[in-house]
């Protein structure tokens, strides 16, 4: 009888294991929710970013540094606060196969809300294009320099602080890895 429940626990202890890591998190979007009240809907997908319905519950996320537990249902989950005005907002959900972050810039109009997702080597790509032109024209340097200052000035008025672009930097890497 021993020898029965033990082979039955090696049996079907991987078999939950595997339940519970498929109905994880490890892909998500970000859209404007549907009643256009200035929150933001996350979206439960795969990794063709396809709608993932069977994920239901409370799940920890962490926006712009702030832990938040968000309910899905139906693979669906709106913000608890509000979008003000147009800014970055970095979204991160950590569960057992790790941590799965994405940056978007929100565009607010009068139409509603627009979120962009930005890409992690245009953090890398746009600074680096700017140093290269004011190395290859020196008398462009103090230029790009103020440029660059600029863009470190704006992007951190609209929510985008270090810590954010090293870790979308950081998540954008892990993905290429990843996925290879």
């Amino acid at each position: 009888m021993r020898n029965f429940l033990y082979l039955l626990t090696m049996v079907l202890f991987p078999l939950m294991l595997q339940a519970q890591q498929q109905s994880g998190i490890n892909h998500f979007i970000v859209r404007e929710n549907l009643i256009d009240n200035g929150k933001l809907a996350i979206i439960a997908t795969d990794a063709e970013e396809r709608p993932n319905e069977s994920i239901s519950g409370t799940y920890q996320f962490v926006i712009n540094g702030f832990k938040h537990e968000l309910k899905f249902n139906e693979g669906v989950a709106i913000t608890a606060n509000a979008i003000e005005s147009s800014a970055f907002v970095f979204i991160k959900h950590r569960n057992q196969q790790g941590s799965h972050g994405r940056l978007y810039y929100v565009v607010k109009s009068e139409k509603g809300l627009n979120p962009i997702a930005v890409n992690w080597y245009y953090l890398i790509l746009v600074p680096a294009v700017i140093l290269l032109v004011a190395y290859l024209f020196k008398r462009l340097m103090a230029v790009a320099i103020v440029v660059l200052i600029g863009l470190f000035i704006f992007n951190y008025s609209k929510g985008l602080n270090l810590e954010n672009i090293i870790e979308t930097i950081v998540h954008g890497i892990k993905s290429l890895v990843i996925d290879r």
